[in-house]
């Protein structure tokens, strides 16, 4: 739904006591004065000034004066009220604004802080959003406060910025600033606050991604070099790259793709795939395997002996993919 525009009853007042100021001139001139006393006529009639009359005191003359006091001065009083009332009333609403998004900001815990409000951060936050995580966007650009998310303006780089989004208490920090210089910056100074902290990074050239990687970034994306590489993806096998699309983003399946990491003491560890009966108990085929190590293993085979800190990548209906993650959250008897 479109939201009213505040200042229009302040345009249609000015644009009301414009009108009158050219009616009473020409009214003025018609009675014989000339286009500048005429000007200066109306002007000081409406404004409530009236230093003197400029014409002859003749009937005309007095009635149009009169409607003009009558229409003019209350045109120009109810204009000066309407604008004095949205100027105040906006300030006063995007300051209880920010206050109840900085209390908001202060309850948040496992959040993700998107640092950027362009292209790629605006699509982060909303897909983020739309999955049901917490979001804060940081931009030091006021357009930021027209997101219907949590947001601090401010230079993502400040230290005192990250502060107030909630950097002690996020889980992840995505790096989408214009340059990469900033980039590199603002994951030194994350990574030097919270050590723990998983931050994702966006690197505008090839060069950039190494330093991006020595400054602390867990992950290095490169918008660039993934679009070209989706185009060659889309040329050589179409079916497969827009099947993986509608499984991760469309929703229009029944199926998801989603990964569960086997968390320390749970029931799983040192068991094997086909030991541990996870098809079997949930109905989610496990594609793909991680190691802690960050290697990959395909298509584990059924007597992989499952470890600590692995992360499975299934595949199934969102019950089975729930079932899934209770599963490896199990602790062991």
């Amino acid at each position: 739904m479109e939201q009213p525009d505040p200042w229009r009853p302040v345009r249609r007042g000015f644009l009301a006591l414009g009108l009158i100021i050219v009616a009473g001139t020409f009214g003025y001139v018609l009675l014989g004065l000339s286009l500048i006393d005429a000007l200066y006529q109306t002007v000081t009639t409406v404004s409530t000034v009236g230093f003197r009359e400029v014409g002859r005191s003749t009937g005309a003359f007095k009635v149009l004066t009169m409607a003009l006091i009558l229409l003019g001065v209350g045109t120009l009083f109810y204009t000066l009220t309407v604008a004095l009332e949205t100027l105040v009333e906006g300030r006063v609403t995007d300051h209880l604004r920010r206050r109840r998004m900085s209390r908001d900001i202060s309850k948040m815990a496992d959040h993700v802080i998107v640092c950027g409000w362009g292209r790629i951060g605006r699509r982060a936050a909303h897909d983020l959003a739309a999955a049901g995580r917490q979001v804060v966007v940081v931009d030091r650009d006021a357009s930021v406060a027209e997101a219907d998310l949590p947001f601090v303006i401010g230079d993502a780089t400040d230290d005192a910025v990250l502060a107030a989004a909630g950097l002690d208490r996020a889980s992840t920090l995505i790096c989408a600033l214009t340059g990469d210089s900033d980039n590199v910056y603002l994951t030194l100074s994350a990574r030097a606050m919270r050590p723990d902290l998983f931050i994702i990074a966006r690197a505008r050239v090839t060069s950039a991604e190494a330093r991006l990687v020595q400054a602390g970034a867990d992950r290095v994306v490169n918008p660039q070099a993934i679009g070209g590489s989706r185009v060659a993806a889309l040329t050589l096998q179409p079916h497969v790259v827009e099947f993986l699309d509608v499984v991760m983003h469309d929703g229009s399946i029944e199926f998801r793709l989603e990964e569960a990491r086997i968390p320390e003491g749970s029931s799983l560890i040192g068991r094997s795939i086909r030991d541990a009966g996870i098809r079997d108990r949930t109905g989610a085929l496990v594609m793909g395997l991680r190691e802690p190590d960050g290697t990959f293993v395909a298509n584990p085979p059924p007597d992989m002996v499952l470890t600590a800190g692995q992360v499975l990548i299934g595949i199934g209906t969102p019950t089975q993919l729930s079932a899934l993650g209770r599963v490896v959250g199990e602790t062991g008897s």
